[in-house]
């Protein structure tokens, strides 16, 4: 005779016991809803504590420090002793041509290298956005002068721009043209320094272009496509609207990394001319003009005020830039 196995919840087993919920009472009702509400009020700010406190140590601090000695008399020989000159640091840099030559260098290495960079990498990227066999391939290659180091691009252009026996000049004497003095040169030397800036910048900005056309409705080519506009057309008329955000920050972008050139003049002759702008500071920047007080000179206040100098002409260009941009979304509205 076959017999059954009781299973687990079969009839005749024990019912099992589950102890009900206490019921909440209303102080701890309160607390959980106080906790509730201090965890949603404090969690955005816990999360983005840690940025802020890397800023604070390693930006803010650093920033604020500098525009205290900048106000003091320091040299590096005796950093523990420090007196206080109030603006005078100031009054010195304003009243030094030396450093006024150093702005204007900045100012022209800027300009001749911001505005072609910017213009090739904008046909570049309208070239990259159309369907390219080894798109891949081609992108990497763009962006493979901005992975080398300034040191290696720096040495490498010194030979080409060498006076004695450089690629260019070579170059130049096979269409018959005579040799040039490149670095001793104020315009030629202002040149060569844009055009490794060109060079290694001209692939980042690229990609970021590229970015932004890939983001734009292929529906607005569409339609002017059907109204009859040319790709030329649909360039100036849909693609460069659009763009105008894009291309107002890598104008920022780099407006700030030609207020930082160093590496560049610093390396295109080597040497102490390298480290002082050239002989006749002929492509001496506002960071080898820093780089000379507070190194070379040893007066950190003096080169802590051009540091300041420095983040003052950033930010009336940035300013410049916004009020350029605002009027152009007003022009466009």
């Amino acid at each position: 005779m076959a017999t059954t196995t009781p299973t687990r919840g079969t009839q005749g087993s024990p019912p099992s016991r589950r102890r009900a919920p206490k019921p909440m009472t209303p102080g701890r009702q309160a607390w959980r809803s106080r906790l509730w509400r201090f965890d949603d009020k404090a969690s955005p700010y816990a999360y983005i504590a840690p940025f802020f406190l890397v800023f604070g140590a390693f930006g803010l601090y650093p920033l604020v420090y500098t525009g205290w000695i900048a106000l003091h008399k320091v040299e590096m020989t005796g950093l523990d002793q420090m007196e206080w000159v109030g603006w005078e640091n100031f009054s010195t840099i304003l009243q030094d041509s030396e450093f006024w030559t150093a702005v204007t260098n900045t100012f022209v290495i800027g300009v001749i290298s911001t505005v072609p960079q910017l213009m090739v990498a904008l046909g570049l990227a309208h070239l990259l956005n159309y369907k390219l066999r080894a798109s891949t391939f081609w992108r990497t290659v763009i962006l493979t002068p901005y992975a080398t180091s300034v040191a290696s691009a720096a040495l490498v252009f010194a030979l080409v721009f060498r006076a004695d026996g450089g690629l260019l000049n070579w170059v130049l004497g096979f269409f018959g043209f005579g040799e040039t003095n490149w670095v001793n040169g104020h315009w030629t030397s202002n040149i060569a320094i844009a055009v490794i800036v060109i060079w290694r910048w001209t692939g980042y900005n690229t990609l970021i272009y590229l970015a932004a056309m890939q983001a734009v409705p292929s529906d607005l080519y569409e339609a002017a496509s059907l109204d009859g506009a040319s790709r030329w057309q649909q360039f100036r008329n849909v693609t460069i609207p659009a763009l105008r955000p894009t291309i107002l920050f890598t104008i920022v972008i780099s407006t700030i990394g030609s207020m930082q050139l160093f590496g560049e003049p610093l390396l295109l002759e080597g040497g102490t001319n390298g480290a002082q702008g050239g002989t006749e500071h002929q492509y001496e920047t506002l960071s080898i003009y820093l780089y000379n007080y507070g190194w070379n000179l040893g007066h950190l206040g003096t080169a802590a005020a051009v540091a300041w100098a420095m983040l003052v002409l950033l930010l009336l260009i940035a300013a410049i830039n916004w009020l350029i941009g605002r009027l152009g979304r007003k022009t466009a509205a």
